[in-house]
C-alpha cells in the first residue's frame, strides 16, 4: 500500500505531539511536578496550540475526534517517567532539533487547517504560529518562566516565516506538497540555524532609561 502526502503527515504530526509532550514532561521533571503534573504539562506542550487553533476557528477539537494524539502524548509521558530512572545518555542537539522538527511541521499544519477552512492567507499564518508555538506558551507560564517566544529566540519568527512560505506560495498556484516541503524547510531551516549560531533578535531594552 502506497502512501499519500496526508498519510506521512499524519504520522509526523504524531511524532511530532511525541516529541512536544517530551518537552512538557522534562520541563515538569525540572520543576518536580508529581506524575499527574508531568502527565498535564506534557498535553498542554503537545496539543495546546492546536486546540486553540481550533477552539478560534469553531473546528472540531481535532485530539477529541481522534484518540491516537492522546496515546502518543500518555505513551511519551509514560516513557519518559519510566527512563528518568536511568536515563540513556542521549547527544544534546537531539532534543532541540526534534523541536524545531516539531514547529516546522506543526505551523504549516495549523496554516494548512485555517485555509481548508475558509480563513484568509493573514489569518492562515497566524494560526499557524499558534498551533506551532502555542502549546510552549502555555507551558512556560504553567512553569512560572518567561515564555521563549517573548524573548530573544529566533522561534516564533521560524514560525511565521514557514506560515508566510506556505500560504504564499500557495496562492502562487504552487503544487500544495511543494508548498508544503518549501514552508516547512524555511522554518526548520531558520530555527537551525538559529540554534547552531546563536542567532537572535535585538532586545528591546530600556532598563537604563526608565528610572
Amino acid at each position: 500500500m502506497s502512501w499519500s502526502l496526508n498519510d506521512w503527515v499524519y504520522l509526523f504530526d504524531l511524532i511530532g505531539v511525541a516529541v512536544f509532550a517530551l518537552t512538557g514532561a522534562l520541563a515538569a521533571g525540572r520543576h518536580r511536578m508529581d506524575h499527574f503534573g508531568v502527565l498535564v504539562l506534557a498535553a498542554v506542550t503537545a496539543i495546546g496550540g492546536g486546540t486553540l487553533r481550533d477552539v478560534i476557528l469553531g473546528a472540531p477539537v481535532f485530539w477529541l475526534t481522534d484518540s491516537n494524539y492522546l496515546l502518543a502524548i500518555f505513551a511519551t509521558t509514560l516513557s519518559t517517567l519510566i527512563l528518568a530512572r536511568s536515563p540513556p545518555k542521549l547527544p544534546r542537539w537531539i532534543l532541540p532539533v526534534a523541536d524545531a522538527c516539531g514547529l516546522a511541521l506543526f505551523t504549516v499544519i495549523g496554516a494548512q487547517k485555517a485555509l481548508s477552512l475558509g480563513a484568509s492567507g493573514e489569518s492562515a499564518v497566524i494560526m499557524g504560529v499558534i498551533t506551532g508555538v502555542g502549546g510552549g506558551l502555555v507551558r512556560d507560564i504553567l512553569c512560572q518562566r518567561v515564555p521563549m517566544i517573548l524573548q530573544r529566540e529566533i522561534y516564533a519568527s521560524a514560525s511565521i516565516v514557514g506560515g508566510v512560505s506556505y500560504t504564499l506560495l500557495l496562492h502562487l498556484q504552487w503544487p500544495a506538497s511543494v508548498a508544503l516541503y518549501i514552508a516547512m524547510i524555511s522554518a526548520l531551516g531558520l530555527r537551525l540555524a538559529a540554534i547552531r549560531w546563536q542567532l537572535s533578535l535585538p532586545a528591546f531594552d530600556l532598563t537604563n532609561r526608565i528610572k
